[in-house]
């Protein structure tokens, strides 16, 4: 399997860590409309150190995978647990562009096959070159932060929901040897902030 390369601008600017220290794969999908959208996205600078937000990996819908950081560079893709993971990113509309309105918490886009074809062929590769990668979860199941809706204060939703409803989970863990930590993620976050 083959992806393409493509760093952010700030890739050097982000922290190192060894290979070993990877044990996670958070993903993630877009919730943008595209993949020129997510790179604008990533290449904003949020933090003072001059980097931004992003996954290691992202993959379009027609399976296309691109590299936006390496393995050995600690990305800022989901609170708390950026240390010991990989972030890879799939391009789906999610909530695309209300994200935080009551009418929008529901996706319609599905996952096309190509994509998560290729997706879980990464991870097969990925489960062979990191010999301490044992987990795998979704975004939402980490970072369950709630928050207003903007039109009905009222209402609380949660500020991450991918990779969302329409993710095939079982579909993705019949061709892996990772174990899905969704229902277990309050625990396992305890685990690794000791």
């Amino acid at each position: 399997m083959h992806w393409s390369k493509r760093p952010l601008p700030y890739e050097n600017q982000l922290t190192k860590r060894e290979l070993s220290a990877i044990e996670l794969v958070v993903i993630h999908c877009t919730e943008l409309p595209d993949l020129a959208t997510a790179r604008d996205y990533g290449e904003q600078i949020h933090y003072d150190s001059g980097t931004g937000n992003s996954g290691h990996f992202y993959i379009d819908r027609d399976g296309h995978i691109e590299q936006w950081l390496e393995l050995d560079r600690i990305a800022h893709h989901v609170k708390d647990h950026n240390h010991n993971s990989i972030g890879i990113e799939l391009v789906n509309n999610g909530r695309y562009p209300n994200w935080y309105h009551s009418a929008h918490q529901t996706p319609t886009e599905a996952y096309p096959a190509v994509q998560i074809s290729a997706l879980t062929a990464l991870l097969k590769q990925l489960t062979q070159r990191l010999p301490n990668l044992k987990h795998i979860v979704g975004h939402s199941d980490l970072d369950q932060t709630q928050l207003s809706a903007e039109d009905k204060p009222d209402l609380i939703i949660a500020r991450k929901i991918d990779p969302g409803p329409l993710f095939p989970w079982h579909q993705v863990m019949q061709h892996n040897r990772l174990i899905n930590i969704g229902s277990q993620a309050k625990n396992y976050e305890r685990s690794t902030t000791k």
